[in-house]
This record gives C-alpha cells, sequence and structure tokens, in this order.
C-alpha cells in the first residue's frame, strides 16, 4: 500500500495549528485509514502505536501488518484492500463547502478528555470551535419524551453549571439534550453537541437552529463521515463520546432502555463520574435514573452535589460555583422586573400578564396566552431560570416578587 499523491505530511504530535477552521495536516491519510474495511477506533490505536505514524501505516505490507494485535491475514488483506477506497478528497472539499474542521488524534486542537478514553475516535469533525475551557465540561443526557419535570431540571441544570463556567455536553437530541443545550446557551455559555450522524445532517430536523446557535457558542462533533444517516447503530458510539468530552455525566429521566444509560455505563468504563437525579417512583421515565442510583451513581438535587461528585476538582471550585449559582437565580429579584421588561421576549411578557401572585393552573396560562403547550413550557422555563416565576405542586405557578434591597 502506498499513501496517496498530494495529501500532505503526518502532524507530529501537539503540532500548533494556527487557523482554527484548518483540517489537521495529513488528514487526508488519517480518513484512508479509518474507513478502510476492519479498522475501527481500537484497532487503529493500536495501528498508531506499533508504527508510529499513519503514513507507515498505509505503506506497510500485509506481513508488517499482522504484527499488531489483533490483525490477523484475513484483517490485514481487508486493510490492504480497501485502504484507498475512501475518497478523503472529496470529503475535505464537501467539510470545506460547510465550514467544517477535521481533526485527528495529535492535533492539540483535540480534547484531551475524549483522547484519554479507551477508543477515542481517530478523527473528529467539527463545526464551530473547541476550546482548551471546554476541558471543565459536564455532560447531561436522558429521555428524548421527557415530561415538563425533566425539561425544567435539564436546563435549570445546564443554566447554572455553564454560567459558572462549565461546557454542557449533550446529543442534540429531543427532550433532555435539547433543553440543557438550550439552558447553556440561555446562560451564554458554552455547550457541545455530539451528533449520531454526520455534520452535513441536522438530527433531529427541528433542532436545525439549535444546531445553528450551538456552532456560534461552542461546536457540534461527530466522528462519522459527512454525509452519514442517524442509523440506530451509530448512537452508542456517539454516547461514548458524549462520556469522554465531560469530567461525569448527569442523566435526568432515563427509562430502563434509554440510551443516555449507555452515556452512563462509558463513563464508568472511562473513570469518568456517573450521577442521577431522582423523580417519582411511579413515573417510568425515572426508572432509569433511580437503577443507576442503586447501582451506585451520586444522587443529585443541587448543584453543591455535583460538585462533590467530582472530587477534588469540584472541591477547588464549589464555592465559586456556589456564588455563581446564586448570582444567576437572584438577579432578576435583585433587579426590580420594572428594570427588566424591555428585555423579556413578547411571549414571556405575555406569559408574566397572566401569572400574578395567586397560583394559576398550566392550562390556564396556555389558554389565557393562546400560546401552544410547547411554547408555553418553554417560556415558563425561561422565567423560572430568571427568577421571575416559581411553579408550586399540581402544575401551578406564581409570580416571585422581587427580593427586597437593603
Amino acid at each position: 500500500m502506498t499513501a496517496a499523491n498530494g495529501a500532505g505530511t503526518v502532524m507530529e504530535k501537539d503540532e500548533t495549528i494556527t487557523n482554527e477552521n484548518a483540517h489537521s495536516p495529513g488528514i487526508a491519510l488519517w480518513l484512508k485509514l479509518i474507513r478502510a474495511e476492519g479498522i475501527g477506533p481500537i484497532l487503529f490505536k493500536r495501528l498508531l502505536e506499533s508504527h508510529g505514524t499513519v503514513e507507515r501505516i498505509l505503506g506497510a505490507s500485509i506481513a508488517e501488518l499482522t504484527r499488531t494485535e489483533g490483525i490477523g491475514q484475513r484483517t490485514a488483506e481487508r486493510i490492504a484492500r480497501s485502504c484507498d477506497s475512501f475518497d478523503a478528497q472529496k470529503e475535505l472539499a464537501f467539510a470545506d463547502k460547510l465550514g467544517i474542521s477535521i481533526i485527528h488524534l495529535n492535533d492539540n486542537r483535540y480534547p484531551p478528555p475524549l483522547k484519554a478514553i479507551y477508543d477515542p475516535p481517530p478523527v473528529l469533525y467539527v463545526k464551530g470551535v473547541l476550546e482548551r475551557a471546554d476541558n471543565l465540561a459536564l455532560a447531561i443526557v436522558g429521555s428524548r419524551q421527557c415530561s415538563h419535570y425533566g425539561s425544567e431540571q435539564a436546563n435549570r441544570f445546564a443554566h447554572l453549571l455553564a454560567a459558572s463556567g462549565f461546557t454542557i455536553v449533550s446529543g442534540l437530541a429531543r427532550g433532555i439534550d435539547s433543553a440543557a443545550h438550550q439552558g447553556a446557551l440561555a446562560a451564554k455559555g458554552r455547550t457541545i453537541a455530539v451528533q449520531g450522524c454526520g455534520l452535513a445532517r441536522v438530527f433531529p430536523p427541528e433542532n436545525e437552529k439549535l444546531f445553528r446557535q450551538i456552532t456560534e457558542n461552542g461546536a457540534v462533533v461527530s466522528e462519522l463521515p459527512l454525509a452519514y444517516e442517524p442509523l440506530s447503530e451509530n448512537f452508542p458510539g456517539r454516547n461514548r463520546i458524549i462520556a469522554g468530552l465531560s469530567l461525569g455525566v448527569l442523566v435526568i429521566e432515563a427509562t430502563l432502555r434509554s440510551g443516555a444509560l449507555i452515556s452512563a455505563q462509558a463513563a464508568l468504563e472511562n473513570n469518568r463520574e456517573v450521577m442521577a437525579i431522582p423523580g417519582r417512583i411511579d413515573s417510568p421515565g425515572s426508572t432509569g435514573c433511580h437503577k443507576l442510583i442503586k447501582e451506585g451513581a451520586r444522587l443529585i438535587d443541587g448543584i453543591e452535589d455535583v460538585m462533590d461528585a467530582l472530587g477534588h476538582i469540584g472541591q477547588g471550585i464549589k464555592q465559586h460555583v456556589s456564588d455563581r449559582s446564586q448570582e444567576t437565580v437572584e438577579q432578576v429579584q435583585a433587579g426590580l422586573f420594572d428594570q427588566l421588561q424591555s428585555k423579556f421576549s413578547l411571549e414571556e411578557r405575555n406569559v408574566l400578564a397572566v401569572v400574578n401572585s395567586d397560583p394559576i393552573h398550566l392550562e390556564e396560562i396556555i389558554g389565557s396566552t393562546q400560546l401552544n403547550a410547547g411554547k408555553v413550557h418553554a417560556v415558563l422555563i425561561q422565567l423560572q431560570l430568571k427568577g421571575c416565576v416559581r411553579q408550586l405542586p399540581g402544575s401551578m405557578f406564581v409570580k416571585r416578587a422581587p427580593a427586597p434591597t437593603n
């Protein structure tokens, strides 16, 4: 096997890239190898360790390839036969058109926490920018068909953690994932979405706007070729990336068959912390969380619990996170409503006009505002985060009074 002409040289470890949107040098060779038959992340890693560079692997004979653990004669022949089957130049041109950079394991932009897992993706497609600050990241995952309670908690925890300097990692899926990304964005924080398809697609399609917002305030990433469809077999691999990018995984609502449990398992396998928020004992959507807690996951009911779960890292920033969270929660209360009315959206003003000091049921709010249920849910979450509205038992809501000033 010989390397393709004009593919560039293989970058040495930790070589600096000055252009954040550039592909890693030699990336065409990496793409050819990872797309060869029989090659996965683990075998790729073993080959790289035994041969030193991708260029040497592609130039190796079948006999030389078989000296790597896990590669027999047939596998070596498959690799040799298929290493030129993937059109790397076409993929790179497509990535350039979409504004996507493709980086490999030896690129200094590759996230160190992800590189440290057992089976890191050899290449990572990135739409947006990965920063060193993203090393302080927490994953928030859960059910696609979540309850209002689950959506609210995902949004709240993401908002408070992002406001404190954490990058929120999730999977861009419906439900908990979307609420987590939205909470981070509302706090003007960073968030990373990991897709189970190529970045030429947005899945689910209705999250196209959210996809764009995330690329402007973080990154959307994938290990899959640009045109890959969101097939079910892609998601376990995607979930390991979510766990690998993070210090820990917080599960908010999950059934026993939820993919969020795969993220939790990947976290355990890679020495990451697993946390879960409890729900109602009669709710099918909470069975996965309760199972995790029974098996040793940290039960979370506040930001302080998250810091405790993160060990010495959490202890080192616990006071900062506590102070910053309190500031975020009290921001609106301390500022008086009248000073902030101009900053509320039209929907928020419509809901605030209905919610007052007397408790009002969710259905009455929907009926009085004539907004759809989904929009009212989203607006109420934002108003709760801003400290303007408080939820009572039984889907009742009441306006918060401004905090007294000294």
